[in-house]
């Protein structure tokens, strides 16, 4: 596993293929760690996910070496023996969160604890009957962020993200993200309408949160710096609070332990109505500065198994 850096664009993601019934992200394995989180004695559910995780990524060479490359750029490069380390932790924290997600509305379901550390006048924004985005990345926890708003500011939450390769192992993970109440799973592609209930949710006063980590296939982005390299985040946030007036609030998890969370909430941006290119390349690096100071704090947190 090598911690080289390299000078490919950090979000830079291929469609992927349809999923084999064995592949790792089918519903045959959805189903099994649905099944193993929700009826599984609590003890296991609580210690054999960071066991499950190391074997996984014993297992998988490809996601081993891409996992390497991209701690390289969030914390650069280390010695041999600590990136292996490292990969190990990342795999190992990918399988408990999934695993408190899968467990949702079992026997095992335990609401988590969240720490919130948040910037000034964030609540302000929250408390208001308008319309907020959310910049968030796929990062440890990422998938309870809706319903702590929608708890404790009374805000309805949609989730927005690509659909995954294998349509039933969606709709399982899905039907767990929105089993609490408050929150809505979206999925867009590159149809520019898929845009119009997102703005509909905003002008109703919603939160609307999107993943600026990856900048799929046929989807536009924008140029940015990040963790001193060239990289790239999707243009999608940035438009449509262009559109709307809505602010951008990056918000990023990671996971302290186990269902306890800490959630880095950072100081809103704003994009005028009449942005020229100069200023939505301002607001697009003012984003990638909050995702990569969170990543680079907590590198094996962060979860970029797509390149």
């Amino acid at each position: 596993m090598s911690a080289t850096t390299s000078d490919r664009p950090l979000a830079s993601v291929r469609t992927p293929a349809p999923a084999g019934w064995l592949a790792l992200d089918g519903v045959f394995w959805r189903r099994l760690a649905r099944a193993g989180a929700s009826r599984a004695p609590g003890w296991f559910v609580r210690w054999s996910p960071p066991l499950i995780g190391a074997a996984i990524a014993l297992a998988s060479p490809g996601a081993r070496r891409r996992i390497s490359r991209q701690l390289a750029r969030a914390r650069g490069p280390v010695c041999r023996s600590r990136d292996v380390l490292e990969v190990v932790q990342t795999f190992a924290n990918f399988a408990s969160c999934i695993t408190e997600v899968l467990a949702t509305g079992s026997r095992n379901d335990v609401s988590p604890r969240a720490v919130i550390h948040r910037s000034a006048g964030v609540d302000d924004i929250l408390a208001s009957l308008d319309g907020v985005i959310f910049a968030t990345a796929h990062t440890a926890g990422w998938e309870g962020l809706g319903a702590l708003v929608a708890r404790d500011h009374r805000k309805r939450v949609m989730i927005v993200m690509q659909p995954e390769r294998d349509p039933k192992a969606r709709e399982l993970q899905d039907a767990m993200r929105q089993a609490k109440e408050g929150v809505h799973v979206v999925h867009v592609g590159g149809d520019p309408l898929a845009s119009l209930p997102l703005m509909r949710h905003l002008r109703d006063g919603g939160v609307v949160a999107l993943q600026i980590d990856r900048v799929p296939r046929g989807m536009a982005g924008r140029p940015v710096r990040l963790f001193g390299l060239p990289g790239e985040i999707p243009e999608g946030p940035l438009r449509l609070a262009q559109l709307t007036g809505a602010p951008i609030v990056p918000v990023f998890s990671a996971r302290t332990g186990h269902r306890r969370y800490a959630v880095h909430v950072r100081e809103p941006v704003w994009v005028a109505r009449h942005a020229d290119a100069s200023a939505l390349d301002a607001a697009a690096q003012r984003l990638a500065d909050a995702l990569g100071g969170f990543v680079s704090a907590h590198p094996t947190q962060w979860f970029p198994f797509h390149e």
